[in-house]
């Protein structure tokens, strides 16, 4: 049994949630603000991130805590809504033992996300640590 995520399952992963997140009626319309005509590239922007996250591939450059600070309307209540749809993304589309590696590193970067933006923002921890 491979014990870690392929680039293919990546992108199953990440377009197979973000078509989860475009028809939910919370998150939908604040993706849509922000990323109306630019879909196509913030999914690609995605698979790097989660290929750099996972797959320690060094293909994403950026700063995710920078740019969901930019966006005023995200709650607390957005990012269980986003777990939640992130994990039966995850269950559905990949083998267990990799989802619940994926997962976990999906709530670690909640925690360096809500920390980030929070009003005492403190340093966020390494969403990159594999679950134990």
């Amino acid at each position: 049994m491979r014990s870690r995520i392929t680039e293919a399952e990546i992108r199953d992963l990440v377009f197979a949630f973000y078509e989860r997140v475009r028809d939910d009626p919370r998150l939908g319309p604040i993706f849509e603000e922000r990323l109306a005509g630019k879909w196509d590239a913030h999914l690609e922007r995605m698979c790097d991130f989660w290929s750099t996250v996972m797959l320690a591939s060094g293909r994403y450059r950026g700063n995710p805590v920078e740019a969901h600070r930019r966006v005023e309307s995200i709650t607390t209540t957005d990012f269980d809504r986003w777990i939640e749809l992130f994990e039966k993304t995850a269950e559905d589309v990949l083998p267990p033992h990799v989802a619940m590696d994926v997962v976990g590193r999906s709530m670690r970067m909640r925690q360096v996300l809500e920390r980030g933006i929070g009003p005492s923002a403190t340093p966020p921890m390494d969403a990159n640590q594999p679950v134990e």
